[in-house]
């Protein structure tokens, strides 16, 4: 059942991944329904335990043979747990039983994740690694289970606390023991994730003008299409390529240090920036009910994590900072601030223009001084 090394994403990954379709919009309906600081605190730490029931599955997945029926039926049977997970976000922070079956499904996913990734596995190193990272995050799961059947008050702390239990569990896992890390299949896994957020997206968009064409909603929705291709082509233009590449030139424990670090970590607020510009495109669609302050804020989160956080991963992979993307999302932050009292089309706009001056000065002098060295 171990994974050869030519192996890439699967049709049953793929399958997998569409609950997770599910979960995103679950996520980025919650944030909009509780566009407040304690709102999106929440929405942060929900999407967080999302997030790394589906990580921690896709580092089982690099070192499984995802041909094999064994496996197969395990993720398909995860698959379904993790559907309940995502169809209980809602009531995560309610004082009703959805916030059990959260955590209950939450625990089944990690817990079935980490059973397969040690029954795949034929290399002693690595078994006694997946052993060792299961003991570290029984803390954090029997956290998660108690915060469930806690007043909602309180679970937003032991929550918190679980999530810091698996960032040390991780960062100790990754820099005491063996992990073997098949690097193609581990970045097109987190690139197929990143297509799945953007999509989303594009149905919060769609979703808008399939209730009814509009010149306005027509063109609100034309210029989200264009900021979502445009923040496609600032990380599958070039960095998705490079990272990749960097993963693929080391081997043993820095692979999977940037493995974790540039990908499990490092993408989790790249993909939030996602969830962040869709509330932003939601918002669009019902400015009356939102106004446009909040509506700036929401794509200026958005683009700030998505683009601050490629820039880290690729400073930790190469140590290169990207000056000109970090220049050109401040200019846009300010000229965002400035359109807020204008009109959504202009906030937009104005997002979208940024990212294009990103691109195309990416395309004309990072992207070739990388490629000569």
């Amino acid at each position: 059942m171990v994974s050869p090394e030519d192996q890439g994403a699967t049709f049953v990954e793929l399958f997998f991944d569409l609950v997770f379709v599910f979960a995103i919009t679950q996520v980025t309906h919650y944030a909009a329904h509780h566009l407040d600081a304690h709102g999106i605190f929440r929405a942060v730490v929900v999407f967080w335990l999302i997030w790394w029931g589906w990580t921690q599955f896709t580092w089982a997945l690099n070192s499984a043979n995802t041909q094999h029926h064994h496996v197969r039926v395990g993720t398909l049977v995860s698959t379904g747990v993790a559907f309940v997970m995502a169809v209980s976000l809602d009531d995560a922070f309610s004082d009703t039983t959805g916030a059990l079956w959260f955590a209950l499904s939450y625990v089944g996913v990690r817990t079935l994740g980490l059973g397969l990734y040690y029954q795949v596995l034929t290399d002693g190193a690595q078994r006694s690694s997946v052993r060792a990272f299961a003991m570290l995050s029984i803390g954090g799961l029997v956290a998660v289970l108690v915060g469930s059947l806690v007043d909602p008050s309180l679970r937003d702390w032991i929550w918190l606390a679980a999530i810091a239990m698996d960032f040390g569990a991780a960062w100790l896992a990754g820099n005491k023991w063996s992990w073997g890390v098949h690097a193609g299949h581990f970045a097109e896994r987190h690139g197929l994730i990143i297509i799945i957020a953007l999509g989303e997206s594009l149905i919060v968009a769609g979703g808008a003008l399939v209730s009814g064409v509009t010149l306005p909603v027509l063109v609100t929705g034309s210029i989200a299409v264009v900021l979502t291709c445009l923040l496609w082509w600032t990380y599958f233009g070039w960095v998705q390529g490079v990272l990749e590449e960097s993963l693929i030139a080391i081997e043993g424990p820095a692979r999977s240090q940037l493995a974790r670090d540039a990908y499990s970590f490092g993408h989790f607020p790249l993909v939030s920036g996602i969830i962040a510009l869709a509330v932003g495109f939601e918002a669009s669609f019902h400015p009356e009910a939102y106004g446009l302050v909040q509506i700036a804020a929401a794509v200026g989160v958005g683009l700030t994590l998505f683009l601050v956080s490629t820039a880290a991963s690729l400073w930790r992979a190469l140590r290169c900072v990207l000056w000109n993307r970090l220049m050109v999302l401040a200019l846009t932050l300010g000229a965002l601030a400035f359109s807020a009292g204008s009109s959504v089309n202009v906030i937009l706009g104005v997002a979208a223009a940024g990212l294009a001056v990103i691109v195309v000065i990416e395309q004309l002098t990072v992207r070739r001084r990388l490629a000569s060295h």
